[in-house]
């Protein structure tokens, strides 16, 4: 039953939060711009429930500095204090209200990882039968100290037992989160296991050349999301398609 009225929850409160907070957002906005340059507005393609691919939006948190070659610098340079403590806050989610009232996020709910994680994703992961959250149950218990194993368990935990119960749980351990700066990424550090393929390949459960083919097919897929609108509204990741796949798919879009 709540998994029915779960939207209407999210459609109230996600509203109810842009007016409240729409003074915060101004200043935001104003202070982003200021550090960081135009646009105020992070965008990045992110997979989301039965792998419906959507724009997802954050305040910006990195500069959009260069080496003399013209290639961005590192995230490690390119992030400043204000970009940290937008991270650190969480306030650089706020945005993601946006995404939950056009439906393609709920306010509780599995992060949305990004297409080139999800390329590698195998049948038994959980985390797209839902819309992605805001916060999830494994930011509430570690967030970005999470392994990607144990990122998956509770992205399982959370799909078999979703409630009222479970989520207002959630809701309020977010704040405890956020204030104790638990597991916060500040984009100083370039993780070994950040991305999902990367992880894979070290411990040796994809070869290189799987790896390089599936690299190949997320940069693609995002490629065609960001410059077809027709592929943007008809596409949906399967983790059995093909390069092949997606020539003929994009086929039949045109």
């Amino acid at each position: 039953m709540y998994r029915f009225i779960k939207r209407t929850f999210d459609l109230v409160l996600s509203l109810l939060g842009l007016i409240g907070l729409s003074p915060l957002f101004l200043v935001l906005c104003i202070l982003t711009a200021i550090y960081h340059g135009s646009p105020v507005i992070f965008k990045q393609p992110r997979p989301g429930k039965n792998g419906k691919i959507f724009m997802l939006y954050k305040f910006r948190s990195m500069t959009n500095a260069k080496d003399k070659n013209g290639n961005l610098l590192p995230d490690a340079d390119r992030i400043t204090k204000f970009g940290k403590f937008l991270r650190a806050s969480s306030l650089d989610e706020l945005p993601q209200l946006i995404n939950i009232i056009r439906g393609d996020m709920s306010i509780i709910g599995p992060r949305p990882k990004l297409v080139k994680d999800v390329i590698f994703y195998s049948d038994d992961v959980k985390s797209l039968m839902v819309r992605p959250g805001i916060t999830g149950l494994a930011q509430v218990n570690g967030r970005s100290d999470n392994t990607w194993e144990s990122g998956f368990t509770y992205d399982a935990i959370y799909v078999d037992k979703m409630s009222f119960k479970l989520d207002a749980k959630i809701f309020f351990k977010t704040f405890s989160a956020v204030f104790k700066q638990t597991g916060v990424n500040t984009g100083e550090t370039n993780w070994q296991d950040y991305y999902y393929g990367d992880y894979l390949l070290r411990v040796g459960k994809i070869s290189q050349e799987e790896y390089n083919e599936k690299m190949a097919k997320a940069k693609r897929i995002v490629g065609e999301f960001n410059a077809s609108r027709s592929f943007r509204k008809h596409f949906v990741m399967r983790k059995t398609r093909t390069l092949e796949d997606l020539d003929f798919e994009q086929d039949l879009i045109d």
